[in-house]
This record gives structure tokens, C-alpha cells and sequence, in this order.
């Protein structure tokens, strides 16, 4: 072997290692999935507690702890097992600030991967339950589930919304396709002078009216029950498409933004966010995030900020700007000439 084509033992380790990186997430969803860390929230436990609580085997038990001690998300004191502070602040499924709903719907596109092969030879969607709407809206427990996933999605990304755009002179704004309003009730909250709406299907509503009660907000947003490609959308000054576009494909985005056009007033503004790729495509974290809204989506995927610009401009909108949101996503806006 020449010197050009040796490959050195760090590089293939490297390589293996890159190769073996769902170990860890697979043992860290699990944790999850058990309730471990709601569970540990309520008082460190020893390894046959923990065995006991969860009804867990003796075999891989203390190998699974013990892993999750060296993944930084438990603590090991005297033979007891806690969560992290970061575990403790955001997997504690008893604490407003509980994502785990996110890691969860993880969890399941876990398996969906497995079938990445069959993506790649067929374009086809792995997985069709989460696009077969009319059944999936019709099981309450499934809808609350996906609800609780979309307030782990949004959890950060309200508050940076609330800050990243000027929101002086708007009265008014709805978040299209928006859940159970975690993200609206964030915009109000950071914003008295706003009204909020939040629009989704008509069996999220149930749903919303709980939460926003229990946020004591039902006086400040407002639920518009209608599906965004036939009822007609709300009056308001902004709209907003946060983890929307990316479910649809370049027909339907544009379809979908044309409406907004033309609902909103001269003046009104789009506001888009997703995990944008970079517009020379090296970046994996968003292009690995693209892949799986194609595993799940019959046309979905992410895109880069000068595709949302096209299809923005296609609508009719004007003045497009680009701006970092969060860590993985970014805010386009858009404006309806006065």
C-alpha cells in the first residue's frame, strides 16, 4: 500500500466511530422513553431501585446507567443515580420546561431510519401513518402526543422569535400550522400590545383550550380551527410558518404561501423559520435533518434560504431577509408592499 492510500489507524477508528454514533442516542431516547429521569427527579435511587421502579432486567441494567453517567445526563453518588441538571431542568416530564415530547418523537424516527436504504432506492416516504391526517387526527392520545413533541420543537424558539423581529406597529399576528400555541403564547407573553392566533386542524382545538388555559392565556390567543390549504386564513398583520414549509414540497410551499398574500393586509409581513441548509450544502446537521423529513414526508425536506426566497418572490412577497433564529433554524421574512 502506498503512502497516498494508507490510511492511518486514527482515521479508521474515526471512521468506525462515526460508524458506531447511534449507540449512544439509541441509550439516551431509551432513558427517555423509560420516564427514567421523571423518575430520578423524585429522588436519587441505587441500580436495583431503579431495576424495580422501571421493571427492568438485571443483565444490561447497570451497563445502561453507567453509560448514561459517562453521557454527562446522570450523576453517581454512593451507589445512587440522579439526573444531570440539564436532565433534571428538561426531562423531568412533571416540569414546564420537560422537551423530552421532542426526544420521543426521535425515538420513533429512530426506527424510521432503519429504512433509509429503501428511501434511497425508491423516493418513496418510510413512513406513512404521520401523513394519513384523518386517521391520525382521529386518536386523541396520538394528537396529545404530537402536541407534546411540537412544544419540545418550540421550546427555544419562541422566545427568539419574540426578540428577533420588530414587532413595534404589528397588532396582530397567527401562527400557521402552530399546535397548541406554545410559540404564540411566547410572542404575547414578551409583547402585551399583540393578539395572537394560533391555526391548526379542528380536532388540535380540545387540546389548545387545555394548555392555554393552564398558561392563562385563553384571553390572549386565540384558536382558528381550518386546514391552510382550503379555509380560508385569518385577518392579521403577520403570519407565521415555523416548521411548515418543510413538510410539503415546492408546489404546495409556494401554493401555501400565495394564500398567506393574499390574506394578509399591505404591510403584512411572512415570517418562515426551519433548519435552513447552507447554500453550498457542507453543513451535515441540517442536511441529516433534510434526509429525515424525507423518510417521513411524501415531499418534505429542508431547504436553503435562497430556495425560501424564490418561492416567497413566487408569491408575491418582497424586501426577503435572512437572519439565525436558534442553533439549527433560521427566520426568513418577507413583506406585502404597502
Amino acid at each position: 500500500m502506498d503512502s497516498t492510500t494508507e490510511i492511518t489507524t486514527s482515521e479508521a477508528g474515526a471512521l468506525v466511530e462515526l460508524g458506531q454514533g447511534f449507540w449512544a442516542a439509541k441509550t439516551f431516547l431509551t432513558a427517555v422513553e423509560l420516564d427514567l429521569f421523571t423518575v430520578l427527579a423524585e429522588k436519587p435511587l441505587t441500580e436495583p431501585e431503579v431495576r424495580e421502579r422501571l421493571g427492568l432486567h438485571p443483565r444490561a441494567t447497570r451497563d445502561f446507567l453507567d453509560a448514561l453517567v459517562g453521557l454527562g445526563v446522570l450523576l453517581r453518588e454512593d451507589g445512587r443515580y440522579r439526573g444531570s441538571a440539564a436532565a433534571e431542568m428538561y426531562l423531568d416530564k412533571h416540569k414546564p420546561t420537560y422537551i423530552g415530547g421532542r426526544l420521543l418523537l426521535l425515538n420513533w424516527r429512530y426506527e424510521v431510519w432503519g429504512r433509509l436504504p429503501d428511501l434511497l432506492r425508491s423516493g418513496d416516504p418510510q413512513s406513512k401513518s404521520r401523513h394519513d391526517f384523518d386517521a391520525f387526527y382521529r386518536n386523541p392520545e396520538a394528537v396529545k402526543r404530537f402536541m407534546l413533541a411540537m412544544d419540545g420543537a418550540n421550546a427555544e424558539i419562541g422566545p427568539a422569535l419574540a426578540r428577533a423581529f420588530d414587532w413595534t406597529g404589528k397588532g396582530s399576528f397567527v401562527d400557521i400550522g402552530g399546535a397548541r400555541g406554545n410559540l404564540a403564547a411566547e410572542i404575547v407573553k414578551a409583547h402585551p400590545h399583540l393578539t395572537g392566533g394560533c391555526l391548526d386542524l379542528p380536532p388540535v382545538e380540545p387540546v389548545f383550550d387545555e394548555h392555554m388555559a393552564r398558561l392563562g392565556l385563553a384571553d390572549r390567543v386565540t384558536f382558528h380551527p381550518a386546514d391552510f390549504f382550503t379555509d380560508p386564513l385569518p385577518e392579521t398583520d403577520v403570519m407565521v410558518f415555523g416548521h411548515v414549509l418543510h413538510d410539503w414540497d415546492d408546489e404546495n410551499r409556494v401554493r401555501l404561501l400565495r394564500r398567506a398574500y393574499e390574506a394578509l393586509p399591505e404591510g403584512g409581513v411572512a415570517l418562515v423559520y426551519d433548519a435552513l441548509v447552507d447554500d453550498d450544502r457542507r453543513d451535515p446537521a441540517n442536511l441529516l435533518r433534510s434526509l429525515s423529513m424525507r423518510l417521513v414526508t411524501p415531499g418534505g425536506s429542508e431547504y436553503t434560504a435562497a430556495d425560501c426566497r424564490g418561492w416567497l418572490e413566487a408569491a408575491g412577497f418582497t424586501d426577503v431577509s435572512t437572519t439565525p433564529l436558534t442553533r439549527s433554524d433560521a427566520l426568513v421574512v418577507a413583506h406585502k408592499q404597502a
